[in-house]
This record gives structure tokens, sequence and C-alpha cells, in this order.
């Protein structure tokens, strides 16, 4: 009657397989290793990267114990972090830092069949692992150039829909000159932008007709909100591009006036976050200058008034207009994909209605023309494609395509779905906190919930005796299997996740402690022992059940109103009592099953010392004032 049927055996099995097969992956230590990455687009890190590494760590006599390749980067192993911050200052003087960026990192020994199943160690927070720290500063005066920019192209759009001539539509520093040749011309214009724009301040310059001026500024208030929304903004869109990372339990907030502090534990692609976090890509969409004749000037230096050379990915020299038609603040959504045409990796943008209307006029009114495609980074401009107009595009969805790989495409895509950056940010501060300061951590931690474990492992047995021991094996399975499943779904472990962990344990075990006290209570009373156990765990079920409930709720209000390290608790809390349910419920009843269930006639069980009372309270207990029986 306690015998489990097959498939509850068979999942049983495949459960504390896969508990294993991803717990193993945290037995395998870290090595030291160095990161190099590119920082353009145009630049990639292959096998011609990787040789002019290994070439500048053997001019230095800084031995390694392999490099490779691979999707992010060249990765260098070596043998402590002594020999790894010789190689990263080597390669960091070597190297250009405006075209590379050099890292310290760490790297599992987990072998490369685990990695293609994601069976990989849990990341570890800043307090044990380490992790990266960055402070990174706003420029407040980009923030009210990019206001200028924008507010640029508005009003060229206003004038233009209004249909009222202009001379041009140009940025000044940071304030907007709109030009005239009629007094008229520039009153109807002052109307129609104080009656759209009551945020602008306008000033008339000028006299004669060739110096008609209207200049466009922003109010002092208004200057005041773009500033205090551009930190803002730029706090949510790198909590944003964290979330793309896939970070457990970041920390990004304001600090000061115009700096943020931003804290990723147990980042292992330090590399990747500081590219990532440190871009302050945009997207600029400008018109090319089709003249030959300006293009040869340009190439001498005799640059055009209003234009700029660039070279475009081929190294092809490019001049673009300085004209800004469209920014990436215009922009929904941005997916990497391919182009249907070239099956080439490409970038699918999908703009807002302001973006697409704007977008729809000027390829119009420019068929046959060439647009170029600009991601500005740093005040650095990079043309990325400048295809030709061939027909009017509407409805807002655009293909950015071009020499480009796969990653890249993520890349610029996950910048442009991020959002846009309000300001540009400067990274001032980086550090890299390494293993030595957790260590220590580290240490207490495993002590504890070792020594917790071990404890309730060795009073379990010696109370209980086999029905004990079987608990201790659910709890073993238990742990297994909450390290797995924080291993597969990569969390970052902390201190207070380590102390979930221990509560965890205690947790568990008060299910086995009423399994076993059920089981007891029924053979004081007289149940056979096949009878006992089946009503033990059918019994306790529902105050087990009831118990862990509670559990979980108060878990979900942490991880729903906490932040940082009480969501890292909160996290390992609530996993922690689903294994444990399952552990003690479906685990332990299956090896008792195996236990005791192939005997039919069951004479006793194993479950400690089970005080019987007397008969007299028996029949006491059962029988009513009037010498009947009571009807359970």
């Amino acid at each position: 009657m306690n015998r489990y049927p097959l498939w509850k055996y068979a999942l049983m099995v495949v459960a504390i397989a896969l508990g294993a097969l991803y717990t193993i992956p945290n037995f395998f230590p870290y090595v030291p290793a160095v990161q190099v990455s590119s920082t353009k687009a145009t630049i990639r890190a292959d096998e011609a990267l990787k040789t002019r590494v290994e070439n500048i760590l053997k001019a230095e006599k800084i031995s390694y114990l392999s490099a490779f390749v691979d999707q992010v980067g060249v990765k260098v192993r070596f043998q402590d972090a002594d020999i790894q911050a010789r190689a990263k200052d080597a390669l960091s003087s070597s190297l250009n830092s405006d075209d590379y960026t050099v890292a310290l990192n760490q790297i599992s020994d987990v072998p490369g069949w685990m990695e293609k199943i994601n069976a990989k160690p849990m990341y570890l927070g800043l307090d044990l692992r380490g992790g990266v720290h960055f402070l990174l500063e706003v420029d407040m005066n980009g923030a009210m150039t990019k206001a200028a920019d924008r507010y640029a192209t508005d009003l060229r759009t206003l004038l233009r829909s209004k249909k009222i001539q202009s001379r041009g539509v140009v940025r000044e520093t940071q304030t907007v000159a709109i030009r005239f040749t009629d007094s008229d011309l520039r009153e109807r214009a002052r109307a129609e932008i104080e009656r759209n724009h009551p945020e602008l301040l306008l000033q008339e310059t000028g006299t004669g007709s060739e110096n008609l001026r209207l200049i466009a500024s922003l109010k002092p208030d208004e200057q005041k909100k773009i500033q205090d929304s551009a930190i803002i903004q730029n706090v949510t869109t790198l909590r944003n591009r964290v979330n793309e990372l896939g970070v457990s339990e970041p920390i990004v907030q304001q600090s000061g006036a115009n700096r943020i502090v931003v804290q990723l534990p147990g980042v292992q692609d330090t590399a990747r976050a500081k590219e990532i976090l440190g871009r302050t890509a945009s997207l600029e969409i400008r018109l090319v200058n089709e003249d030959q004749s300006a293009l040869e000037a340009a190439k001498r230096g005799q640059i055009p008034y209003g234009s700029d050379l660039y070279n475009d990915r081929n190294g092809k020299p490019i001049l673009i207009y300085r004209d800004v038609v469209l920014t990436g603040d215009r922009i929904n959504d941005a997916q990497p994909g391919f182009d249907s045409r070239t099956n080439q990796p490409a970038v699918h943008v999908k703009l807002d209605s302001v973006g697409a209307r704007i977008f729809k006029d000027v390829t119009r009114e420019n068929v046959n023309k060439r647009m170029a495609i600009l991601l500005v980074e740093k005040n650095r401009s990079e043309v990325i494609t400048a295809p030709n107009i061939n027909e009017e595009i509407g409805g807002g969805n655009v293909q950015i395509s071009g020499s480009m790989t796969t990653r890249e495409a993520n890349d610029i895509a996950l910048l442009m779905r991020a959002g846009s950056l309000a300001a540009p940010m400067e990274i001032v501060e980086e550090r890299t906190v390494g293993p030595s300061l957790g260590q220590d951590n580290i240490t207490r931690g495993k002590h504890s919930v070792l020594g917790g474990f071990i404890a309730l492992m060795l009073f379990i047995c010696a109370y209980y005796r086999v029905m004990g021991l079987v608990s201790a094996m659910s709890l073993c399975a238990n742990l297994m299997l909450l390290i797995g499943l924080l291993s597969a779904l990569q969390a970052t472990l902390t201190l207070p996740g380590i102390a979930a962990v221990a509560l965890t344990l205690g947790i568990a075990i008060d299910a086995n402690v009423l399994i076993n006290e059920r089981i007891r209570e029924e053979l004081r009373w007289g149940a056979s022992p096949h009878t006992a156990i089946a009503a033990g765990y059918e019994r306790a079920w529902s105050t087990i059940l009831d118990s862990n409930i509670t559990n979980l709720i108060a878990g979900l209000a942490l991880l729903v109103f906490g932040t940082g390290p009480v969501r890292g608790f909160a996290v390992v809390h609530c996993l922690g009592i689903m294994t444990s349910v399952f552990s003690a419920v479906f685990i332990s009843r299956g090896l008792v099953s195996l236990i005791y269930g192939r005997k039919k006639q069951l004479e006793k069980i194993s479950v400690g010392q089970v005080w019987k009372p007397p008969v007299e309270t028996l029949a006491a207990n059962f029988a009513t004032p009037d010498g009947a029986k009571k009807i359970d």
C-alpha cells in the first residue's frame, strides 16, 4: 500500500539528476583572465587580434595558460591574479584605448559541454565574489545641446508645415538661430513658435534684410527641468541596459547633482558591461551631400559649410550634411534581425508617430538621393550605412543594414531599445572588486550553512532513526535542488542569499518533523505500520502546505516591496520553499516506499521511540459518558 508508481520514481530520478548536473559547475574554480574587446563596430576581434595580444604578452615575458577568441573578444587565462594585473597593464599600454577595451575578468573551468546546456555556476554578489563599480558623470551642457538639436528639428518642421520661408534653421551652441529675408515672415514665425512652444524664449536680432534673425533659447525654469529629467532618464536608461545584460540585483542610483553610481555584482563579462553602460550611442539620420566637387574639395581639407566629412565602413570618404533629419529620440522599438534581400544582419527600427511623419516627408522629398544613418558615441560619429532612397517610406518601420556582425546588430538594437540617453556620460571612476575582498565572507557563509546542515542531520538521524535518515537524505536533495535551480537561473548569490539558504534548511526539516511525528502518533494509537506511513504523509500534508504558503506570502512581499539585498534574500527564500515542499513530501515518500513498501507484512518501522498510552487511557479517549463508542 506504500508503493510508488513507476512514473513517480522516474520523475524523482530526473529531478535529482538535473539538480546534480546544475549543481556540479559550482565546484569548478574560477581562474583570472584578461579580456580584450573592440570599442568600435568597424574593428572586430579575430585571430589577428589574438596573435597580437599573444605577441605583446610574449614580449613582456608574461606567461599565460591559454588564449581564445569568442563572440565578445579575446580572452586570456592566467595562473594567478598578480600575473593577470601585469598582463592588463601591458595590454592597456600597448593597445589603442580608443579602439580596444582591456578589462579584468574571471573564467570558470566548467567543461564546454556543460556550458552548452547552460550548466554554469551561480554568480556571486559584490560582497562575495566581487563585481564592477562605475561612477558616471552626466554632461549637463550636452543635455542642453541635445535639447537644442531637438528643437532645431521641431522648429524646422513647424515652419515647413506652416509654409513660412526661412533662410535656414541652425543650432548655435545651446540656442537655435532662424534667419529670414523679411520682417513679416519673422513676425509670423514668432507667433507660431510662441503658440506651439511656449517654453522657448525668443529674441529678434538684426535690422537689414540680410541679418534678420530669430534666436530661440530655453527659459531658465525649462533648463532646470531638462537637467533634472536628464538625470532621471539616464538612470532609467541604465537600468534598462542592465536588465538587457541580465544582471541580478544591480544598483543604479543618483549620486549628487550630476553623477550616477552603477554596481554590477557577480558580473563575469566586465568588458561587455563597461561597453554597454559606457556607450552614449544615439542614432542620427542625415542627408548625403551628393556634390562631387564639394567631396573632392573636402578631401583636400576644404570642407563646405554645413557639411562633415566621414568614412563609411568600407573606408570610402562620404560628405554628409550637418543638419540632423531625425534622432534616436523618435524610436519606439529596435530589434536585431536579417535583411530579407541579402540575408545579412540588420536592425529593424520602429519610429513613433512624429518620427514616422518626419521620415515619410524626408524620403518623399529626396527620392534617388542618399541618406546616411550615423551612430554617435562620445562626440564621435560613425557611419553605419548610407543607402539610396528609392521611394517614399511610410509606416514608421525602418531597416538599418550594412556590413555589421550579428553581435553588433544585437548591441545597436539593445542601445536603441533600452532608450537613448538624455545627455552624454563619461565614466569618471571604475573599480573592479576582486574576489579576495569577499573570500572571508564566503568562508564564513559556507561554514555556517554546513555547520547547521550537519547539526540538523545528526539530530534528525539520532531522534528518528531510519525515518530520520530518510529526512536527512531528502534534506540533501533539497539543498542540491535549490543550488541547481539558482545555477540554472543564473542568479546572483549574496550574503543575504546564504542566510536564506540556511533558513530554507530549517523550514525544510520542519516538514519532515511534522511527517515523522504524525507517523508516531498513528502508531501510538494502534495503527499498523503501513497505515501509519500512509496516514502520516496524508494528514501532515495540509499542515505543511499551510505553513509553507504563509512563508511564501512573506517571501513574495519581500520580493515585491524590497530592494537590493532584501530582494536577493526573497528570491532564494521563495525558491527554497518550493524545493523544500518537493523534497520533504515527494522525495522522502519515494525513499520510504523503497525501504518499506516492498514488504506486504510490516511489523514495525524505525521512527524513534514511540510512547504508547495505557489501555485505560485509550478506553477513556474512545468512550462517551454513556459508555458508547465514539465514531471518528
